[in-house]
């Protein structure tokens, strides 16, 4: 079988590298992707290994990576990513990268400093400035002479004293002048007052344009405040006051002329200071240009590096140190690939012998691996999501690709909806390659994508079941003409206009001629859509063909496992385990099949009413009577079943008994030749090995080989019997319950039908009530809010839950009959494919 039936073939392999080109050996082979390297070194903590010091370095320069990308995430910039993965670079080339890498970090450092110096030197020079031109409206000179007298009244533009009362004063006037944050004035305010008693004049003013906050790096607007005072004391209280609120204090020159001339500098100043902060952006763009180029390269570079040793630190030298030895598993088909990768590798490190690879034989078990494209990738990952397959076991995974969306489907069928998940799930297939899909955040859309084409067969398999059920958004399609004729029974019927006036519902009897004309082609007659006894036939039709599709499936899985048995040599099991299963199956429940298609077949719609009951001749098979009043369906049917029964129950101890004394008696009298069995604590690594979250039904037994073990003579007879009892009364119940639970198939399909029923009549019905043009307003927001239910409740809630449902039946009912799930997945060693995104 190929490897999407079973797993690959995988064994355990050497490496054999030598010191000068182990690196190019590894990078060769990381860039494949082939193998899965052993840690020879497991005692050895990570600061003691070989390459520390290397790796080391890389983090070193991981590091230095995150302050560039920072910087670009600041300056708003974003790393172009790299057409091509760049492969691992040489010692050489990673020390031009150490050094190119930290002198950039330097000038960015430097440039960000420098700039941030000027942009706060800047901010203060203007500041400044808008200080002495407010302050200009406050202690301006008096008018010339000649000029009319300015009144009295106090306003806002006045300066603060009278300038004829300068003469009159004493005491010299100084200034305090500055800027604080809009939030602390009224603060700032209060307690100038209150430490002052009044002997001053404070005024504030909003600045005219917003300034950043260096604190927070927010614009803002930022508010002037001019004091006035008298007093040395009083000057020393204002300033520390103003220290106390982070003010920023700003000389405030007394005369006019002395404030001017400083203006004057100032205006010159921003302007020097203008031109240099502009080209000293101009440099950080450079220097932004030169990382935003080479960082996406550079990380992943490192990356690589980085990876390669590690792997390198997972290796042991040989005696002469010259020499290093890996462990790996490979699958046997790429053993040419590896030794190709390894020729290359130590052709580019220019050594002049060749590193090489041998097989080494294990008794481990292997890790699976089964190789997958973009549309099995999706149901191998339902299958994995129960349990990793077991190193060759079958692979339940391509039967899935049918059965699954078809399981569905009988619970979601509707050609309306069918066909709405069909459309959105080819939107997504078409559009695959479009990268705002694939690299969307959204961990639900990822979700979807990744399941286009399961969602895209379950779309198609709806609209094919859709069609069977006869339904599209819960109405009834004509097709075919029906083949119940009203007419003929009209003719062949006194139906008076008294008895149709009396009589709401009306009976079509088959028995009549012409009245019935036979099967529907293809599907439910649409005759039943109308009528009152169309949930009762549905039902029926439904639950039987629940139970028919339930046991196919599970005998399906049943017989999958001779490929288990067959495969790893275990022929005993088709005798003692797989034959007592079918025959305990089939005399049962496949019996159940065969009375329900005997039953549609020779009862037709003319004599229905003289079909007996299946269900009471199923309780009666086990009670071993019969009922007088439940006629029989064929001459000698009680025998039949008597004989069926004793088969069914005489299965259950060759079950119990079979494989346990089979193995005991192999293990009493070895065959000549065969070697000494394997003592248990030879076998303990395995059990050490085995990745958490694997399938916890798994014995010892089913670890050591796969969950199918061709010698088991090394288990005690006790612990053989207990597995195999426990398996018998699991497989014995489960033959009942699970048949049981296919049930699920008819009532979930019964509750999609009946909401997508409840749906249409009261809300889209309800749109078709009104006439004119008030009808067609109203059916607007009508079949609006029809769209949405529609798409909320039975695309994606009944969606989900026929999903759910589809998923347990695989896990339970069809993958315990034969699939072990012990495995665990080999992880090769490669280097990601969107490294570089």
């Amino acid at each position: 079988m190929g490897s999407l039936f079973r797993s690959e073939e995988i064994c355990l392999a050497q490496l054999f590298l030598q010191s000068a080109s182990a690196y190019s050996c590894v990078s060769e082979l990381g860039e494949r992707g082939l193998l899965e390297f052993r840690d020879l070194n497991p005692k050895v903590s990570a600061f003691q290994r070989r390459f520390v010091g290397e790796v080391r370095r890389c983090e070193e320069m991981e590091k230095t990576f995150a302050f560039l990308q920072q910087e670009l995430r600041g300056a708003g910039r974003v790393p172009v990513p790299c057409a091509e993965s760049p492969r691992a670079p040489a010692a050489r080339e990673a020390l031009r990268v150490q050094e190119q890498s930290e002198q950039l970090a330097r000038e960015l450092r430097e440039v960000t400093a420098n700039r941030a110096s000027l942009r706060g030197r800047l901010r203060r020079l203007r500041q400044h400035l808008h200080v002495l031109r407010e302050g200009q409206r406050f202690t301006s000179l008096p008018a010339p002479l000649g000029s009319p007298p300015r009144p009295r009244a106090f306003s806002d533009h006045e300066p603060i004293l009278d300038p004829s009362l300068h003469q009159h004063l004493d005491r010299k006037i100084n200034f305090v002048a500055g800027v604080i944050h809009p939030w602390r004035v009224s603060a700032f305010e209060r307690l100038l007052w209150r430490a002052c008693h009044g002997y001053l004049v404070a005024s504030f003013m909003e600045m005219p344009e917003p300034m950043e906050d260096p604190a927070t790096g927010e614009d803002i607007t930022w508010v002037i405040f001019l004091i006035s005072y008298w007093g040395e004391q009083i000057g020393q209280k204002i300033h520390k006051i103003s220290d106390c609120f982070h003010c920023h204090v700003y000389p405030y020159p007394e005369s006019e002329a002395s404030r001017a001339d400083t203006m004057r500098g100032l205006h010159s100043q921003i302007q020097d200071l203008s031109v240099v902060l502009e080209e000293t952006e101009q440099y950080l763009a450079q220097v932004l240009d030169k990382v935003v180029l080479a960082l996406p390269t550079w990380r992943v570079q490192v990356q690589k590096m980085k990876a390669i040793y590690l792997i390198l630190n997972q290796c042991s030298f040989d005696v002469t140190e010259k020499c290093l030895i890996a462990e790996v598993w490979c699958p046997v088909r790429d053993l040419t690939q590896v030794q190709e990768a390894l020729r290359q590798g130590s052709y580019k490190s220019g050594s002049s012998v060749e590193c090489f690879v041998q097989r080494v034989p294990t008794a481990e078990s292997p890790p699976t691996l089964i190789r997958t494209n973009k549309f099995t990738a999706g149901f191998q990952s339902i299958v994995d999501a129960y349990g990793v397959a077991s190193y060759q076991e079958v692979n339940p995974a391509p039967y899935a690709i049918i059965t699954f969306p078809f399981i569905f489907a009988i619970m979601f069928g509707d050609v309306g909806h069918g066909l709405l998940m069909f459309l959105f799930a080819l939107w997504m297939v078409l559009c695959e390659n479009s990268p705002s899909l694939r690299q969307a955040s959204n961990e639900i859309w990822l979700m979807f994508f990744e399941g286009r084409y399961l969602i895209l067969l379950m779309g198609a398999f709806s609209i094919y079941t859709g069609f069977i059920y006869n339904e599209c958004f819960s109405k009834a399609t004509v097709i075919f003409p029906s083949a119940w004729s009203v007419a003929a029974m009209a003719n062949h019927s006194s139906w008076s206009s008294a008895y149709l006036a009396t009589h709401p519902s009306l009976t079509l009897d088959p028995n009549v001629t012409g009245v019935f004309q036979g099967p529907y082609p293809f599907g439910i007659d649409p005759i039943w859509s109308l009528a009152t006894n169309h949930l009762n036939f549905l039902n029926s039709f439904k639950m039987k063909m629940s139970v028919v599709l339930g046991i196919v499936h599970m005998g399906f899985g049943v017989v999958l496992g001779i490929f288990n048995h067959v495969h790893f040599g275990q022929r005993h099991r088709l005798v003692l385990e797989l034959l007592p299963e079918v025959v305990f199956l089939l005399a049962l429940f496949g019996y159940l099949v065969f009375l329900i298609f005997y039953k549609w077949i020779q009862f037709s719609a003319a004599d229905s009413r003289l079909a007996p009951s299946i269900l009471i001749h199923f309780i009666d098979m086990f009670l071993f009577t019969s009922s007088a009043d439940n006629l029989p369906l064929y001459r000698g049917q009680v025998p039949v079943q008597m004989v069926l029964v004793v088969l069914a129950l005489a299965s259950v101890p060759v079950l119990l008994l079979g494989t346990p004394l089979y193995l005991s008696c192999r293990r009493r009298s070895p065959r000549p030749g065969r070697s000494a069995p394997v003592a248990d604590g030879e076998q303990e690594p395995l059990l050490e090995g085995q990745e958490a979250g694997n399938s916890v039904n798994a014995t010892k037994e089913d670890v050591e080989s796969g969950g199918h073990s061709p010698d088991a003579e090394h288990l005690d007879f006790a612990e053989i019997f207990m597995h195999q009892a426990i398996h018998t009364i699991e497989y014995c119940l489960g033959c009942v319950s699970n048949t049981a639970s296919y049930l699920r198939l008819w009532a979930l399909s019964l509750a999609h039908a009946q909401l997508s029923e409840v749906l249409w009549s009261m809300v889209m019905r309800q749109g078709f009530v009104g006439l004119g043009y008030v009808g067609g307003v109203v059916l607007v927001p009508v079949f609006a809010a029809f769209a949405v239910l529609t798409v909320a409740i039975l695309l994606v809630m009944e969606g989900l839950s026929a999903f759910l449902h589809a998923l347990r039946l695989h896990w339970v009912e069809f993958q315990n009959k034969f699939y072990v799930g012990a495995g665990y997945k080999l992880c090769p060693f490669a280097f990601a494919p969107d490294a570089c995104e």
